[in-house]
């Protein structure tokens, strides 16, 4: 698990731990409605961490059918394959693209939408500069 996760696990546990000790310490008349307030919230925090990786994973499989339509515009009748850098120090928009005929090295394709996609990083091989690639795309992704 990422520390980022921990630390929002732990934030999220006091922030219930406090609000379940203040519905305890509320007037007799409100206490239960304060008890099952901190208890929606639990469980709504409970889903939004379980549903999570989930909706990420949803989000990957659609980003990635919207690059592999744009390749296969692109760059017919060739193979790649699309892969993710997992980790929440990486951004989830941009996936990597490894062709077949060029294996050694990865394209970076920023991937907002369907018609928002442009590359915007490449992996060389040591000693080789990014416009030398076959897959080089001279795209400005700020205006794409």
């Amino acid at each position: 698990m990422h520390p980022i996760t921990v630390i929002e696990i732990i934030a999220s546990s006091i922030f219930i731990g406090l609000l379940f000790i203040v519905a305890i310490f509320l007037p007799r008349r409100l206490r239960k409605p304060g008890i099952y307030i901190a208890s929606l919230l639990t469980f709504l925090l409970l889903m939004f961490f379980a549903a999570r990786p989930y909706i990420h994973d949803y989000q990957f499989a659609k980003k990635k059918e919207y690059l592999n339509q744009y390749l296969i515009n692109q760059y017919p009748n060739q193979n790649w394959e699309i892969t993710r850098q997992i980790g929440r120090q990486y951004n989830r928009n941009y996936l990597l693209v490894n062709f077949d005929n060029e294996r050694d090295w990865t394209y970076a394709y920023l991937v907002k939408n369907k018609k928002r996609i442009c590359q915007g990083a490449w992996m060389p091989p040591e000693g080789k500069f990014p416009d030398e690639g076959k897959h080089y795309e001279v795209k400005d992704c700020e205006y794409h």
